[in-house]
């Protein structure tokens, strides 16, 4: 299978040089990987164009934002910034972050799994951060959902998608749509990926409302999006960021502000999560 991969950067020069290192040493050789140097204002750049010299698989792109650290829209466009300087002849079409580390048969381990399973258009491994010395589970992963930083797409898959929504929330409505296309994703608990960088550690104060916006760009509703910002509150540990999500939603609301998915994919969507909540509630009872 040939791996196209695309790695968008802001100021990571701490961490892209092992990013790309870990993707250098696999034991099933991505075909290209272009790195979007995203607005740098560090060595991001330099450190790319060193490694391409030496693997000419490897391109930086650059790309002309803004300063501000953001989820969604911003990485995404970056994103598309690397897709649309490549051609179209791969397999598997993956979105990496440019702070994480992935085991060496990580690859190897992707081709696998899609030629056991015909159906399956998304896999990823599990994300683990440091502490205390020790590399652990983190607190946002789970076998139900594809960590953003470690997307890889079967070119069908990506195909009947729509690609990437260009917005908060994309790392959701991916999956929710390949189902809904009749598609299968999947992670595997043994491939576990060094996540260098916590989760939103530099983002923008005003990426505290966007997941709300996310939710009601995504047909949630407001019940089931209260209870999905209460589950992510949860997950982080800061149950204060219920009321920035549940205010991005309102926000969102009252500016009528467009969906991401068309009725049909929204009821799709709502009937997928009531399920899945219902089923949970079962198995607690």
């Amino acid at each position: 299978m040939r791996f196209y991969i695309v790695i968008p950067a802001h100021n990571e020069a701490d961490f892209i040089g092992s990013t790309l290192h870990s993707l250098i040493s696999q034991s099933l050789r991505p075909t290209k990987i272009v790195v979007v140097d995203d607005h740098s204002s560090d060595a991001t750049a330099s450190i790319v164009t060193d490694l391409s010299k030496q693997y000419p698989w490897i391109s930086l792109v650059s790309n002309s934002s803004t300063d501000a650290h953001l989820p969604g829209g911003k990485i995404i466009n970056a994103f598309y910034k690397g897709y649309e300087s490549l051609d179209s002849e791969y397999d598997v079409i993956c979105k990496f972050d440019a702070d994480v580390i992935f085991p060496e048969n990580y690859l190897e381990t992707l081709v696998q799994h899609f030629s056991n399973n015909t159906k399956l258009g998304m896999v990823a491994g599990h994300c683990y951060i440091e502490q205390n010395g020790s590399w652990v589970l983190e607190n946002l992963t789970s076998k139900n959902h594809i960590r953003g930083g470690l997307k890889a797409y079967k070119k069908a898959c990506f195909s009947d998608i729509g690609g990437l929504k260009k917005s908060m929330g994309w790392d959701t409505i991916d999956e929710l749509l390949a189902l809904y296309h009749g598609w299968e994703f999947e992670t595997d608990a043994a491939l576990h990926v060094k996540h260098l960088k916590l989760t939103g550690a530099n983002y923008n104060k005003s990426a505290k409302y966007l997941q709300g916006t996310a939710l009601y760009k995504m047909r949630y509703g407001f019940v089931l999006a209260f209870l999905s910002a209460l589950k992510l509150a949860y997950k982080k540990r800061r149950i204060t960021l219920l009321w920035d999500y549940i205010l991005g939603y309102i926000k969102a609301y009252k500016k009528n502000e467009p969906f991401l998915i068309n009725e049909d994919q929204g009821a799709f969507v709502r009937a997928y999560r009531w399920k899945n909540i219902k089923r949970k509630f079962r198995l607690l009872r």
